[in-house]
């Protein structure tokens, strides 16, 4: 374990250099790029950028989406959202986006465990899916890391958002549901849990068990959340989305919800494309100065 660790960080270094980032004149903000490995309860990779600078930094946690495919995890890129992070850089936020466990490096040689611990983010058959725990477990992931970077002193510790994709924005919605003093808000694309059973299209696993679960985490939720959804999303499509929203609100939850037209073949990676980020941007802006 400690030869792979070592090989681990020795790699962790190279990438450092690889990631410093020059300024952008649109901008005029210098950010830096870096990897890091933390040292969390289930240690995992991590993608950060902030602006140059010794902060400390109002924090934003990226959680990424899932996979059930072990071939797929073990080639999970680095950085998914690098774009998308590189924004909330700019605007002062130093960016965590965290490789989940049994992702990228941490699935080297045994996929359904990886280096560090068991890939948990299974919410097992759709007959009686577990979307609570699946949903639960990153985010005390997100916990974790808001303890860790804080013990740092390299964040302001109140002042985090989260954002969130896929299964990374069902896990935003779960951790709104312990209202962690830290975050002062949460912002979710295309969020939810079992979507495209088999790979077929608007094929869903027990979307009315996946509105009760958000019903669920609604009732203890009152974190301000922005919810942005696209129409042409064949994994949570609008009806489904509308049918969460309305459940999560209706049981006390806050959260503003947005329909995007129709983004590219499939709108549900639009926060992927650096294209998409003039669409977007502009919403997420109001929000956050909504919060102050």
């Amino acid at each position: 374990m400690r030869r792979i660790l070592a090989m681990i960080l020795a790699t962790v270094l190279l990438l450092l250099a690889a990631f410093e980032a020059p300024a952008r004149a649109e901008d005029d903000v210098r950010i830096q790029e870096e990897i890091w490995a933390l040292p969390l309860p289930l240690p995992m990779f991590a993608y950060l950028v902030r602006p140059v600078g010794d902060g400390p930094f109002p924090l934003v946690i990226m959680n990424h989406g899932v996979s059930l495919n072990p071939t797929d995890r073990s080639f999970f890129p680095l950085v998914e959202f690098r774009d998308a992070a590189k924004w909330f850089a700019r605007r002062g936020y130093l960016v965590v986006a965290p490789v989940g466990s049994g992702y990228g490096a941490a699935a080297i040689d045994i996929p359904e465990r990886g280096i560090y611990g068991p890939f948990f983010s299974k919410v097992g058959k759709c007959a009686n899916p577990n979307f609570h725990d699946a949903g639960l477990a990153v985010a005390q992931v997100d916990l974790w890391i808001i303890d860790y970077m804080a013990a740092e002193r390299r964040i302001i510790p109140k002042d985090v958002i989260v954002v969130g994709q896929s299964a990374g924005g069902w896990a935003s919605i779960a951790l709104s549901s312990v209202n962690p003093p830290q975050v002062k808000a949460i912002i979710t694309f295309a969020a939810g849990r079992g979507g495209r059973v088999g790979g077929k299209p608007n094929n869903n696993c027990a979307p009315g068990k996946l509105v009760e679960a958000t019903a669920d985490f609604g009732r203890t939720s009152r974190v301000p959340m922005l919810w942005i959804y696209i129409e042409n999303d064949t994994f949570f499509g609008p009806e489904l989305s509308k049918r969460m929203h309305a459940a999560f609100t209706a049981a006390g939850g806050r959260a503003e919800y947005h329909l995007m037209p129709p983004f590219g073949n499939e709108g549900h990676f639009f926060i992927g494309s650096p294209d998409a980020i003039p669409l977007w941007s502009p919403l997420v802006t109001k929000f956050i100065d909504a919060q102050r």
